[in-house]
C-alpha cells in the first residue's frame, strides 16, 4: 500500500522538519498566548514552498503530489498542529480555486496564497447547521454582473485572520437542497462584512468565529463552478482535507509520545528507569502502532487521490479515527507524565485541546461513519435520504 518517498520528497520533508524544529516548535505555547499566527512566519513558510506544495506551478506552486504537500503538514504539525493550518487551507482552498476560478481570479489569488501573503478560510457551517451542511440560510441574490450575500456563517477556523473567505451560499429555493448551493470567492475586505471569534478551549493561534454577511456585493466572476453546482462539485475537496487533517493529528500525538519516551528513560522510580515497568511503556508502545496505522492510511489515502481513484470511504476512516485516536494518545502521554503532565507548563494538555476541536469540526465521527457505510451500500444506509 505504501511506496518509499523520492528523494526529491525526502528532501522536501527534511527542509519542513527543520524549519519546524528552528521557527515553530519552540513558540508553540506561546502562540496560544498571542491567540494568532504570525504573518512573517507565514511568509517564511511560503519562501520554503510549504505552502500549496501541491498547486499548479503556473500560479507560482510547485505542482506537486497530494503525498507531498501531506509531508509538509505532517512535519509543521509536529511542532505546532494550529501552523499546519495554514498549508491545509491553502491546499484545500487553492485546488478549489484553481479547478473552480476564472482564470484571472486563481491569477489573482493563489500565488498570494502560495507565497504567504493571504491567508484564506472556508466559510460552510452555519448557526442552524454543521453537520447538515446543505441546509444552507445565507443567501446570494444575482443583481446585474453582481451577487449580494446576506446572512452568517458561524463556527469558521481563522475567521477573524482570513484576507480571503471561499463562502457558500444558497442561490436555488430551499427545496433544491445542495443542488440549489453556490460558492464564492470573498476578499474579506469587503464592505458590509464584520467577524467576531469565540472564546474556545484550544486552537487558539487560529480561532473560530462567525462571519456576518450584511448585503455584502461581489462581482459574479467571483462565482466558484456554475450557479447551484459549488456544494457539489466543490465539496469533493474534502476528500482531500480529511486526509490531511488525519496526519495533522498523527503528527501532535506523536510529538507528545516522543516526549514521553524521553521522560521515561530519564524518571526513575522504585531504583529503575519507567521504561523497565510494562505498565507505563506499553500504553506508549500501542499508541506508537496505532498511530502508525492511521498514518499509513493517511498517505494511501492521498496516493489514491493522487491516482485519480476514488477515495472518499478512505478519507472519512482518516477523518474519524486520526482526531479520536490521537485524542486518546496524547491523554495517555499526559498521565504518562503524572503530576508533571496536569500542569500547564507542559504541551500535552494544550494538543490535548487543540486536537479535541477537530472531533467536531470537518465532520463529526458520526458523519464520516455514515460516508464509509453510504459508499458500501449506497444510499439505503443514509436515514434521512428519500427512497423511491
Amino acid at each position: 500500500m505504501t511506496r518509499p518517498l523520492s528523494e526529491d520528497q525526502r528532501a522536501f520533508q527534511e527542509t519542513a522538519e527543520r524549519f519546524t524544529r528552528e521557527k515553530i516548535a519552540p513558540l508553540y505555547m506561546a502562540r496560544e498566548k498571542d491567540g494568532r499566527v504570525d504573518r512573517a512566519l507565514v511568509r517564511e513558510m511560503g519562501a520554503l514552498g510549504l505552502i500549496g506544495a501541491d498547486l499548479p506551478e503556473r500560479y507560482g506552486g510547485l505542482g506537486e503530489s497530494s503525498v507531498t504537500a501531506g509531508l509538509a503538514i505532517e512535519a509543521l504539525a509536529y511542532g505546532d498542529i494550529n501552523v499546519s493550518y495554514i498549508p491545509l487551507l491553502a491546499s484545500l482552498n487553492g485546488q478549489i480555486i484553481a479547478r473552480h476560478a476564472a482564470p484571472e481570479l486563481a491569477s489573482a489569488w493563489i500565488p498570494r496564497i502560495v507565497s504567504g501573503e493571504a491567508l484564506f478560510c472556508i466559510a460552510l457551517t452555519e448557526p442552524r447547521g454543521g453537520s447538515d451542511a446543505a441546509n444552507l440560510a445565507l443567501s446570494a441574490r444575482r443583481d446585474g454582473d453582481s451577487y449580494i450575500i446576506k446572512g452568517e456563517k458561524s463556527s469558521i477556523s481563522m475567521a477573524d485572520q482570513a484576507d480571503a473567505a471561499v463562502v457558500f451560499a444558497r442561490t436555488g429555493p430551499a427545496e433544491a437542497g445542495a443542488r440549489g448551493v453556490s460558492a464564492f470567492l470573498v476578499p474579506m475586505d469587503t464592505p458590509g462584512i464584520s467577524t467576531t471569534r469565540f472564546k474556545d478551549l484550544g486552537s487558539h493561534a487560529i480561532g473560530r468565529g462567525s462571519i456576518f454577511f450584511d448585503e455584502v456585493r461581489i462581482p459574479a466572476s467571483h462565482r466558484l463552478a456554475e450557479e447551484g453546482m459549488g456544494f457539489v462539485q466543490v465539496m469533493q475537496g474534502f476528500d482531500y482535507s480529511r486526509a490531511l487533517i488525519g496526519l495533522q493529528c498523527c503528527a501532535a500525538a506523536q510529538a507528545s509520545l516522543d516526549e514521553s519516551w524521553s521522560y521515561i528513560t530519564e524518571r526513575q522510580s522504585f531504583g529503575a528507569p519507567l521504561a523497565q515497568y510494562q505498565g507505563v511503556s506499553f500504553p506508549l508502545a500501542e499508541g506508537e502502532g496505532m498511530i502508525a496505522a492511521i498514518r499509513q492510511l493517511c498517505y494511501h489515502t492521498l496516493r489514491l487521490r493522487d491516482a485519480d481513484e476514488t477515495h472518499t470511504s478512505e478519507a472519512a476512516m482518516c477523518k474519524w479515527l486520526g482526531p479520536k485516536t490521537a485524542v486518546d494518545v496524547i491523554h495517555q502521554c499526559l498521565l504518562t507524565h503524572g503530576h508533571y503532565g496536569w500542569s500547564l507548563d507542559l504541551p500535552h494538555q494544550q494538543r490535548l485541546r487543540d486536537v479535541m476541536g477537530l472531533e467536531i469540526g470537518d465532520g463529526t465521527a458520526q458523519i464520516m461513519k455514515l460516508i464509509v457505510a453510504r459508499e458500501k451500500v449506497g444510499r439505503v444506509a443514509v436515514q434521512y435520504a428519500r427512497q423511491n
